[in-house]
């Protein structure tokens, strides 16, 4: 199954509500990343655009009265939201692979996954409080309020194009903020099509608007902006610096999340089968353009061999293929760029002595030479002072290293500047804890990777250049809301 000249789309932005061209008419256009056919013309934003999404937030936020809807409301709209999705899974998700190249099994995932964010945003929307202090003196009473904290910009990458702006706009939603999204100039579609999800769910106008353009254009405006209270951004921690020295010429509050070159440590005592299983998927998930891919596999010395094995009987090639074929696992990559990128470091890779295991170069078989397809690659015998065991590929490429004990496991694990995920594998519960607590990561999994079962409620961020800030579960919430300490006299001065 191809795509075909129906799947064409044609998008405008989003402002205050209505769909709308920029003023200079300008657009872009995007092709598949499978096959280069042409899947989607988009407007591109300029100044003019950013100051009326602006002021569409900002008029929403200090004018509507939306900050004070009641919070059934807020549920209401969040939980309506999450059915639409659910229903519409499949018209989104093709749209994902079309710009993206994700495999349609896992667009239609990531749509449902979606879903299930803003499901548990509603509840939680029902749910907020504050304190109050009532027993440090009797001549007075403290309350600690939370409030919205005003007109968010959202800056979101290209990888998972819905879920990571869902993050951010499900808890915006339910703290009762606005908000200005700026996509992924490669995969806007799926954050203008929320837009539709959204108005259709009864969101008022203005408090969700969409613009369309270059990051250096849109997404730098965005983050200056006098009229933005908070930038919330995922993507390179590159860019994350740039956004985060724009911000503050304004002093708004930031949440990044960003790069990461996270462990996956496998120890002797581990199942070795279910373990091999969750590498292979923890770095080819997405043809590794993840930002908590377990891009570095720390494997103990006296279970390598076998370790290495049992990964190596994963790898079929059938299993990359055309996106919109219901058996394909693995996609291409994103663009040319991106390519051109992941090819340059397997080929550091062999120059710097790693042993190149498997795979290492592009997929051209069954007409997929037209596309940016990668061959799952393994390198065996790489060190952190290597170039792919120490920068972030976001490709097919994972990098095997040896460790002796838990001590050098650790060591190996924290000698990186990023710190966004890790994940321990171990029969031994002590182990694992131990482990785990010494890792300096944001999320750390045991006996699991990308995902044990607790997908939404717990908190997801990083430590060191991988970002600041949490999301998801209540911390992500938190994020959304300014604290306000009301000091109360009681009785007569």
């Amino acid at each position: 199954m191809t795509a075909t000249d129906r799947d064409f789309a044609t998008y405008e932005l989003f402002i205050g509500g209505d769909w709308t061209a920029p003023q200079d008419a300008r657009t872009s256009e995007r092709s598949s990343p499978a096959d280069g056919r042409p899947v989607g013309r988009y407007a591109r934003a300029g100044a003019a655009e950013v100051e009326r999404a602006v002021a569409a937030a900002r008029h929403a936020f200090d004018d509507s009265g939306w900050p004070d809807a009641p919070a059934r409301d807020r549920a209401r709209i969040l939980r309506r939201t999450a059915e639409l999705l659910e229903q519409r899974a499949d018209q989104i998700g093709r749209r994902i692979t079309l710009e993206l190249g994700k495999p349609i099994r896992l667009a239609r995932t990531e749509v449902l996954l979606t879903a299930e964010v803003f499901e548990y945003y509603a509840a939680l929307a029902l749910d907020q409080r504050g304190e109050v202090v009532s027993r440090h003196t009797s001549r007075a009473l403290g309350l600690v309020l939370h409030e919205p904290v005003g007109v968010v910009a959202m800056i979101t990458p290209w990888n998972f194009p819905l879920l990571l702006l869902s993050w951010k706009v499900a808890p915006a939603i339910a703290a009762g903020c606005t908000m200005v999204a700026k996509p992924a100039s490669l995969t806007p579609g799926p954050a203008l099509e929320l837009a539709r999800v959204l108005s259709e769910a009864g969101l008022p106008d203005g408090v969700y608007n969409v613009l369309t353009g270059s990051g250096g254009e849109v997404g730098t405006a965005l983050a200056e902006h006098p009229g933005v209270d908070k930038v919330a951004f995922t993507g390179s921690t590159e860019v994350g610096q740039q956004v985060m020295v724009a911000a503050a010429k304004t002093v708004k509050k930031v949440t990044l999340e960003l790069g990461g070159k996270s462990p996956n440590i496998v120890f002797a005592d581990a199942d070795l089968k279910q373990a091999a299983r969750n590498a292979y998927w923890g770095i080819f998930l997405n043809s590794g353009q993840a930002c908590q891919a377990g891009s570095r596999l720390l494997v103990q010395r006296e279970v390598h061999d076998d370790f290495l094995g049992a990964l190596a009987e994963l790898n079929a090639p059938s299993l990359v293929g055309d996106p919109l074929a219901d058996q394909t696992m693995i996609g291409p990559l994103v663009d040319e760029g991106q390519l051109r990128t992941v090819m340059d470091y397997i080929e550091q890779g062999s120059q710097q002595g790693a042993r190149l295991l498997y795979g290492g170069g592009r997929v051209e078989r069954d007409g997929l030479a037209a596309g940016f397809f990668v061959e799952p690659t393994v390198f065996d015998g790489v060190t952190n002072a290597m170039t792919i065991g120490r920068e972030e590929i976001f490709g097919p490429v994972l990098s095997v290293m040896t460790f002796e004990d838990p001590a050098q496991a650790v060591q190996i694990a924290n000698d990186s500047m990023y710190g966004l995920a890790a994940a321990v594998w171990t029969r031994d519960l002590d182990l694992a804890l131990q482990t785990a607590r010494s890792i300096r990561a944001g999320t750390v999994w045991v006996n699991a990777y990308h995902d044990a079962g607790l997908p939404f409620v717990m908190p997801m961020g990083g430590y060191k250049a991988s970002g600041i800030g949490r999301e998801l579960g209540r911390e992500g919430l938190q994020e959304y809301l300014e604290t306000k300490s009301v000091h109360v006299r009681l009785g007569r001065r």
